[in-house]
């Protein structure tokens, strides 16, 4: 039994459990990421995930190590301090932003796994730069962060999420929903409401949310 046991480990990666978790949080959310069903999804029994994970909440602080590792964080350069904040948001997003479900995980980690405490140290180091105090910088700094992954998990079309043929038809009765009210009461939600209803470039909405965030702090070191 030892011996099937260690076979059965060896065969079974951290890695290999990582890569399936993350595609099962992304097909149908975190909450179908259990240890029973990975170990269906991999052929083995519960017993085996626990050669490397203790219980789900190191599952999921794998899951969050796996995200933050993923950020290519941009070198440091010359360039204005408030350029190279927004590429390292840039590198964030970009890391996340395919993983929605999983986006708050990387919460759970920054602090505690090497990458993220990286990022951490690049993004203080640049608000301290800026003229911000180490405490202030901290705030400014956790905010940042927490509104890339509120914009990334945020989702402005139906709830629940829907695919194909049923979204569309979802977000064709939203549409006539809003372009149904009262003229007179809501004319602005009514002129804006394909946009409210989804994103018509989401390119543009992630970059122009990024440029708010970067124009918010910099208009904060101003006051």
């Amino acid at each position: 039994m030892a011996k099937r046991n260690e076979a059965t480990r060896g065969r079974l990666s951290r890695e290999a459990i990582i890569v399936s978790a993350a595609a099962l949080a992304d097909a149908e959310g975190l909450d179908a990421v259990t240890i029973r069903r990975l170990a269906q999804e991999h052929g083995v029994t519960p017993m085996a995930m626990y050669w490397h994970f203790n219980d789900k909440d190191s599952l999921l602080d794998g899951l969050a190590e796996h995200l933050i590792e993923a950020v290519k964080l941009p070198e440091p350069s010359a360039a204005p301090w408030d350029e190279q904040l927004r590429d390292i948001l840039v590198a964030f997003l970009a890391a996340i932003r395919p993983h929605p479900a999983m986006a708050g995980l990387a919460l759970r980690r920054i602090l505690a796994a090497e990458s993220g405490l990286r990022i951490a140290e690049r993004v203080l180091a640049l608000l301290r730069q800026a003229g911000f105090a180490a405490g202030r910088a901290a705030e400014v700094g956790t905010f940042l962060i927490c509104s890339v992954i509120t914009l990334v998990g945020a989702d402005p079309g139906p709830w629940p999420r829907r695919a194909g043929a049923e979204r569309e038809q979802a977000l064709r009765d939203k549409r006539a929903r809003l372009e149904s009210l009262p003229p007179e009461t809501y004319p602005n939600v009514i002129a804006a409401a394909p946009a409210l209803v989804v994103c018509r470039d989401e390119d543009d909405y992630f970059a122009l949310n990024l440029d708010l965030l970067v124009q918010g702090v910099r208009g904060l070191r101003r006051d």
